[in-house]
């Protein structure tokens, strides 16, 4: 008659419900490590110390010298007090910067399978050498994009009040495109003409 391990009698004392919350804290230990975008990551972002800077509140929108003389105000309105209340940022700010996130990971998902069937498709070496090209690209698109939307992150958190453009990455991921699409198409017109 065989006699119980013990691992056995140590998997006979655990109830299912301490199984289930060992597979939870496995679960969220490794989504953390993987996870670029996980409450750890975004803990870790800059606070602001100092509280709520001038900046950022609605007070310093309000003019100091704004003539309230020119309109006779009725007896008993007083003329209206600053308030100095925080910026409040919404939902479709955060969203907003995801959805760029998404778009750049669009673009160098679309590139990385143009660079992969160029490389599988043909052994011919300008081939493979624009395969490389593409792939290239298609990693600068994806650390240009991450690194954007970690500085928006960290703006939207600070209540930075600034402009949220950038207008140089995308031309410059355009004419990185365009150059290399030239170059292919002026490589393949020079073998053409060899070949004839």
């Amino acid at each position: 008659m065989a006699t119980p391990t013990d691992n056995d009698a140590a998997r006979t004392l655990r109830s299912p419900s301490e199984d289930a919350g060992l597979l939870r804290r496995s679960w969220h230990a490794m989504s953390d490590l993987f996870s670029p975008f996980s409450s750890t990551a975004l803990s870790s972002l800059p606070r602001n110390p100092q509280g709520i800077r001038d900046r950022s509140t609605r007070a310093d929108r309000i003019p100091e010298n704004r003539n309230y003389g020119a309109v006779d105000l009725p007896p008993g309105v007083r003329v209206p007090k600053k308030l100095a209340t925080p910026i409040k940022v919404e939902g479709k700010v955060w969203l907003a910067a995801e959805r760029t996130w998404i778009s750049y990971l669009n673009i160098a998902l679309l590139l990385g399978m143009l660079s992969i069937t160029l490389f599988n498709a043909t052994s011919d070496p300008i081939s493979t050498r624009f395969a490389y090209t593409y792939a290239a690209i298609s990693v600068i698109v994806l650390i240009y994009g991450y690194l954007l939307y970690q500085r928006r992150i960290t703006m939207i958190r600070q209540r930075h009040p600034g402009n949220f453009d950038e207008t140089a990455g995308p031309l410059l991921i355009s004419a990185a495109l365009f150059i290399a699409v030239l170059s292919n198409f002026i490589l393949r017109v020079r073998e053409y003409n060899k070949a004839t």
